[in-house]
């Protein structure tokens, strides 16, 4: 049986390892620790030890993965509320949990966010893990990795779903580094291998020419940030469900303070908005994507753009749909001069309503459009604007 391992030449006896288990295995004996029948092997004392006096034989293949279970959602915070990714991905959680025979926990961090639970209960949650405190107001890589580090070594989820935006990116990255576990980053689908419990884990690769699907067979917990859209939303439930309030405290200061937050100009990212203006090679040059902008501000949404115009510089990479961008689901969306690779379509497929406007008539965007016009893009967009124009002023 694999046990903590003491190296009584390096120990110090400091004690800090008996302090920083969340198990109460470890007392100190003399000048050095020992460690009882309650270790579970979380790794906590390692992370606190100065000195390096405390391993894990690590064998490959051979931890035992069944006091995992369960899957947790990471709740990101949005303007007051909740980013609409964190429901996306209980919605998804409970399909799997279905499959697995688990419950759903979600993981709320954050100062006075305790309203916040009955919402995440009400698109899936079975459980809410709540960290509240002063320092967790805004998120950082410390505060937030450190508080979701306690957690899971104390709960041991056996799946952790993260949004594939800066923050998931980032809190993610850090609790997997540190318990030394896979993360496959922005996944577009997600599956479950029922006879091993395996998260299957599929995101493009190779530039989006092939998907790519990946397991963590040996470690746990399994994680995955996925992007936001890429699943539809629950519909809300009034369900309730159990609050676990996390005790939460920091090894040091935080290194980093929020002095300034600045949303980024432009209004609403393409992820969020209801109607997506989106231009292709077809506009012929960056100054007719000014037309894509004005349609889409006479329409309330935004500009989007396939990949070979952002990489022809005509448009920032942020406004790029498909699978080497972002994954839309849009009530409206209108394709200017784009012809509907697979990689495109793939970012937009789910798009209640979808306009295709391009010269060729074979082009594959009108497989999957809900209504096309054939012709020049640009003139077809000036004439459109041209009209709305006139009935807003009429």
């Amino acid at each position: 049986m694999v046990k903590l391992q003491i190296d009584k030449a390096l120990c110090i006896g400091c004690g800090a390892c008996v302090e920083g288990c969340p198990h109460s295995a470890l007392k100190m004996e003399g000048d050095f620790p020992v460690v009882d029948e309650r270790c579970i092997l979380c790794g906590a004392c390692i992370d606190v030890c100065p000195v390096a006096a405390l391993s894990i034989p690590r064998e490959k293949g051979k931890e035992d993965l069944s006091v995992y279970r369960g899957i947790w959602v990471y709740a990101q915070k949005a303007g007051g509320g909740l980013h609409s990714s964190s429901f996306e991905l209980l919605g998804k959680a409970r399909e799997l949990a279905k499959i697995l025979g688990c419950e759903v926990s979600a993981v709320l961090l954050g100062d006075k966010v305790d309203y916040m639970a009955g919402e995440l209960f009400a698109h899936g949650a079975d459980r809410v893990y709540l960290a509240d405190h002063p320092e967790l107001a805004t998120a950082r890589t410390e505060p937030y990795g450190e508080t979701v580090l306690s957690l899971v070594r104390e709960h041991r989820p056996e799946a952790i779903l993260l949004p594939a935006t800066i923050e998931g990116r980032d809190i993610g990255s850090y609790v997997a580094s540190v318990i030394e576990t896979g993360l496959t980053a922005d996944c577009t689908e997600l599956g479950i291998d029922p006879e091993n419990r395996n998260l299957l884990q599929t995101r493009p690769a190779f530039g989006g020419n092939i998907m790519a699907t990946i397991v963590c067979p040996n470690k746990r917990p399994q994680m995955a940030t996925v992007r936001p859209k890429v699943f539809p939303m629950p519909k809300r439930e009034e369900r309730s469900g159990e609050i676990v309030r996390a005790s939460v405290a920091f090894s040091a200061p935080c290194r980093v303070e929020v002095l300034e937050h600045t949303p980024i100009a432009g209004g609403c990212s393409i992820e969020d908005a209801n109607v997506i203006v989106s231009g292709g090679m077809g506009m012929k040059k960056a100054e007719n994507f000014a037309l894509l902008k004005e349609l889409a501000d006479i329409l309330g949404g935004s500009v989007g753009a396939s990949r070979a115009a952002v990489d022809a510089g005509w448009i920032d990479f942020d406004h790029q749909v498909g699978q080497t961008g972002k994954t839309v689901r849009p009530n409206l969306y209108i394709a200017c001069g784009i012809s509907g690779a697979v990689q495109h379509l793939a970012g937009m497929n789910h798009s209640d309503v979808i306009i295709a406007i391009n010269q060729d008539p074979q082009a594959p965007i009108f497989e999957l459009a809900s209504y096309g016009a054939v012709g020049d893009a640009k003139a077809i967009v000036a004439e459109l604007v041209g009209v709305l124009k006139e009935k807003l002023e009429s």
